[in-house]
């Protein structure tokens, strides 16, 4: 169909130019001016895995996965990042509901301070983390005061500080999870004569399910490469706070190869989480 048989069936309307084959061609076709940053940009990225995959020490591998020091990690980092997820979908799942559904005076505000701890350094996290739960901080003083609770370099601190970094990833997705769910089923069901609370776990909940999934992911995965604000508020003690992010930094000085088996444990669970996320990220 032509550009003018085009304006007569849709009169009042400019329908786009078709494309011709040299034109298509010429849209294609890939500028070396981008090409070359991008290629250079894709090796600076690969080139560090590739390092220390080619470091690995194959052969002692299976040895030194069975190692006491090695599995202790491993397993505390697993039950520190699962306790930190489960806290974070106790109280990220509500706060990305206020966010997305209800307008209130600095929603904008509380959005901006959610997401600080994204671009805070997470030492200083930890240094935060320490003035408010610590035994003279704002809040750790009255738990000790009051009930003898004290929780700097303890198991709950590894949790608290993971739960702090990554709860921002849960937050994000829950809340654009939302903004994109059809209102009008919660609504159907107002009408039904449904109260708030089923219809956020009977309708709202099933249908951002994927995000609230995907975030929890992320903010598992998170949790569990946490360093930083880890060894500022929770400190290093093997079997109670010695966490494998933690455990890499000091194998590093003392034993290398140990330090790249343990970073290969991480590297895997980052490649798994990532593909298994990767329809959300490039589906239509």
């Amino acid at each position: 169909m032509s550009r003018l048989d085009n304006e007569v069936a849709r009169p009042g309307t400019l329908a786009p130019p078709t494309p011709t084959r040299h034109a298509t061609r010429r849209i294609g076709r890939t500028p070396m001016a981008l090409l070359l940053p991008a290629a250079l940009g894709l090796l600076f990225l690969v080139l560090p895995l590739v390092g220390l995959l080619a470091r690995a020490p194959w052969s002692t591998l299976p040895q030194r996965l069975t190692e006491p020091a090695v599995l202790t990690a491993l397993r505390l980092s697993m039950q520190t990042a699962t306790l930190a997820t489960l806290l974070c979908l106790a109280l990220g799942v509500p706060l990305a509901w206020l966010l997305a559904r209800v307008r209130f005076p600095g929603r904008r505000v509380v959005r901006a301070l959610v997401t600080v701890p994204l671009v805070l350094p997470p030492v200083v996290g930890g240094v935060a983390l320490l003035l408010v739960f610590g035994r003279r901080g704002l809040v750790g003083s009255w738990l000790d005061a009051t009930f003898g609770i004290t929780l700097p370099f303890t198991t709950t601190a590894v949790v608290l500080a993971e739960a702090f970094v990554a709860m921002p990833f849960l937050i994000i997705a829950v809340e654009g999870a939302l903004r994109g769910a059809d209102t009008r089923y919660e609504e159907a069901a107002a009408t039904l004569g449904a109260g708030r609370w089923t219809t956020f776990t009977h309708v709202t909940l099933p249908l951002v399910a994927p995000g609230v999934a995907a975030g929890a992911v992320l903010c598992w995965a998170r949790a569990l490469g946490e360093f930083g604000a880890t060894i500022t508020f929770a400190g290093n003690y093997p079997g109670r706070t010695q966490t494998m992010p933690v455990a890499v930094y000091l194998a590093l000085e003392t034993d290398l190869e140990a330090a790249i088996v343990l970073s290969l444990i991480l590297l895997t669970v980052s490649v798994v989480i990532l593909a298994s996320l990767r329809d959300r990220w490039t589906g239509r």
